[in-house]
């Protein structure tokens, strides 16, 4: 199986078609431009740091990103990654971070993953449910009562909730499925990846927040969104941080940025490396009326 993929242009128009889904926020006049988070470092107390396109691009720490932690460390700067990948448990993120040389701590990592963990009792007590997740994904940092959908698609009609993790498998047919299934048995729908696509090799894969409004839209039947830009995301981060002048770091306008702006951040745009590597990020700021603070070429 295998993931269908789009390209920038593509992404940015779907984003922009669901702007009345995803938070509201007001934005800076015009953004500064500057060339690395140290330059900047002076405005905050604090930055939460998306992952990709801020201090990887795969399994590749961005060149300078390790070094420019340390340093805004010893500017006294407190850091926290906030991830929207919820393919595997933090665990594996933390030691991902760790083989790349950052020196992240397991508290300072907050994921999209474990935020739906922490809300799925409360959405659907008790229930079996039905995960669409990565490959060998077992489930131990998650509530009893999960089974792999792929492995057996008849729990989309099966399962009293649907837990959508990880688009790595997925497949149109298989989305086509869910959708019947939805349309046939309302249940309940996390999505805990609210990511429209991913920079993948030969284009940007499609991730779990595009085939959940996908779904929204041919149903009219909302999931439930954890992770950037929603709230709960940025406020988990926010405890690790604690009160201060803190940003949002980020390659994307949509998740980081607006979602960052709309929780009371400051925002800080990487343009060299992620969503918009290589192209005109201007362009793409005036389009939306998405403004960061700042934006920087790289972290």
């Amino acid at each position: 199986m295998s993931n269908p993929s789009v390209d920038v242009e593509t992404a940015f128009a779907r984003y922009e078609a669901l702007r009345g889904r995803l938070p509201v926020a007001e934005f800076a006049a015009e953004p500064l431009i500057a060339g690395t988070l140290e330059d900047v470092a002076g405005r905050f107390d604090g930055f939460v740091l998306d992952a990709f396109g801020v201090l990887n691009v795969g399994e590749t720490p961005i060149p300078g990103a390790v070094a420019r932690m340390a340093r805004l460390r010893a500017m006294g700067k407190r850091l926290c990654v906030l991830t929207n990948a919820a393919s595997t448990p933090r665990a594996a993120a933390v030691a991902k971070y760790r083989r790349m040389g950052f020196d992240f701590t397991a508290d300072e990592v907050v994921s999209s993953r474990d935020i739906a963990a922490a809300h799925l009792a409360a959405i659907a007590p008790g229930a079996g449910w039905a995960a669409i997740c990565a490959e060998g994904d077992d489930f131990a940092d998650l509530p009893a009562g999960m089974a792999d959908a792929i492995a057996d698609p008849t729990l989309l009609e099966r399962a009293e909730a649907i837990l959508f993790l990880s688009a790595s498998r997925w497949t149109g047919a298989l989305q086509e499925r869910l959708v019947a299934a939805i349309t046939a048995r309302p249940r309940p729908v996390v999505i805990a990846n609210p990511d429209l696509v991913a920079p993948r090799e030969g284009g940007l894969s499609l991730e779990p927040g595009w085939w959940g409004h996908d779904m929204a839209d041919r149903t009219g039947r909302m999931p439930t969104f954890f992770g950037k830009p929603h709230g709960a995301a940025f406020a988990a981060a926010l405890d690790r941080l604690g009160p201060g002048r803190h940003a949002m770091v980020g390659d994307t306008l949509h998740t980081d940025i607006l979602g960052g702006r709309a929780a009371g951040l400051g925002t800080v745009l990487v343009a060299d490396h992620g969503l918009f590597a290589g192209r005109a990020v201007a362009e793409y700021v005036a389009r939306s009326g998405i403004r960061p603070d700042v934006i920087v070429a790289t972290t």
